[in-house]
């Protein structure tokens, strides 16, 4: 159950991010590294609004039980080196 509303909240979260980006943008600044690697006039609204949709993307993952799947594909990489390799 506990999932659930913290995979809504996430939501939540990441859709404050995409629908109120000025709001964001008026108190915590512009973001130097979307600044920067974004060549549009509206770097850091757009960095704003990809971590909104990053947000919400995690909350549907946490809200449905798949994160930890994720979580253990993405790092696969990194622990498929510490295996001990059997002949």
């Amino acid at each position: 159950m506990f999932h659930i509303i913290l995979g809504l909240a996430t939501i939540f979260g990441g859709f404050l991010f995409v629908f109120k980006t000025d709001s964001f943008l008026n108190n915590f600044g512009r973001l130097p590294f979307f600044e920067e690697h974004m060549a549009t006039s509206g770097g850091s609204r757009l960095g704003y609004k990809f971590v909104g949709i990053a947000l919400i993307i995690i909350g549907f993952m946490i809200t449905t039980g798949l994160i930890s799947g994720f979580i253990g594909w993405f790092i696969s990489p990194l622990t498929q080196y510490s295996q001990p390799i059997y002949n």
